[in-house]
C-alpha cells in the first residue's frame, strides 16, 4: 500500500524545465486569443478611473452615484442650451449686419409697408422697415451716400455727425433694428412707435453742416 502511494507521488521538476512548460502552454493561441487587444486594455483602464472618480465624488455628493449621475445629466443639458444660445448669437454677430437686403425701396414705400405690418401686428416687420425709412430718407436727402453693405450703427454714425440733435435716438433705433433683425427678439408696439418718432425727427432736423448757409 505504501509502495503505491510512492509511485503516485509526482516527480519534482527543476525550476527552468517548470518555466519551459509554463511559457509552451501559453504560447498556445487559445490563449493569444483570449487576451483583450490594445484598445480593449485602454478601454478597460478608462472604465476603471472612471469608476474610482465616481466612487470619490458620490462620498461627498448627496444621494451617491445616483447624484452624480444626476449632476452630470443637468450639466450636459445646461452646456447644450448654452450653445444653441451663444451659438445663434455667434453666427450673427460675424453676419454682416446690413439694413437693406436686395433691391432698395423709396422710403415712403418702406412707410408704408411698415404702416400695413404694424395694422396687422406685424410689428417685426414694422420695425424693420421703419428703420429702413428712416435710412433711406437720410439717403435721399444726401446725407448718407447710398452704398450697399451699410450696417445699422454704421448708418446711425454716420448720420449722427450730421445730425447731432437726434444721434443718441439714432443709435437706439438702429439697436432696435438689430435686435429684432438679427438678434431674434420680438417687435414690439413701442419700439415701432419709437422708431416712427425717430423718423418724424430726422424728416424736420437740419443737418449742421447746413445750419449757418
Amino acid at each position: 500500500m505504501v509502495t503505491l502511494v510512492l509511485v503516485d507521488v509526482p516527480v519534482d521538476t527543476d525550476r527552468d524545465a517548470a518555466r519551459r512548460a509554463a511559457a509552451e502552454e501559453l504560447s498556445d493561441p487559445k490563449y493569444r486569443d483570449a487576451r483583450p487587444n490594445f484598445l480593449q486594455q485602454i478601454g478597460q483602464w478608462l472604465g476603471e478611473q472612471l469608476e474610482k472618480l465616481l466612487n470619490g465624488v458620490s462620498s461627498v455628493v448627496p444621494g451617491g452615484i445616483w447624484g452624480v449621475l444626476l449632476v452630470l445629466v443637468l450639466l450636459i443639458v445646461l452646456v447644450v442650451v448654452i450653445r444653441l444660445r451663444t451659438g445663434k448669437v455667434a453666427r450673427t454677430s460675424r453676419a454682416d449686419r446690413t439694413v437693406f437686403g436686395g433691391k432698395r425701396q423709396s422710403a415712403d414705400d418702406y412707410r408704408r409697408s411698415a404702416a400695413e405690418a404694424a395694422a396687422a401686428g406685424r410689428y417685426g416687420d414694422a420695425v424693420r422697415d421703419r428703420f429702413r425709412a428712416v435710412v433711406r430718407a437720410l439717403e435721399e436727402r444726401a446725407l448718407l451716400d447710398v452704398r450697399s453693405g451699410r450696417t445699422a450703427d454704421e448708418a446711425a454714425a454716420e448720420a449722427g455727425v450730421l445730425l447731432p440733435n437726434v444721434a443718441a435716438e439714432l443709435r437706439q433705433g438702429a439697436r432696435l433694428f438689430d435686435d429684432v433683425h438679427y438678434g431674434g427678439r420680438e417687435g414690439t408696439e413701442a419700439a415701432y412707435r419709437t422708431l416712427t418718432e425717430l423718423d418724424e425727427r430726422c424728416r424736420r432736423e437740419r443737418p449742421v453742416a447746413l445750419a449757418g448757409s
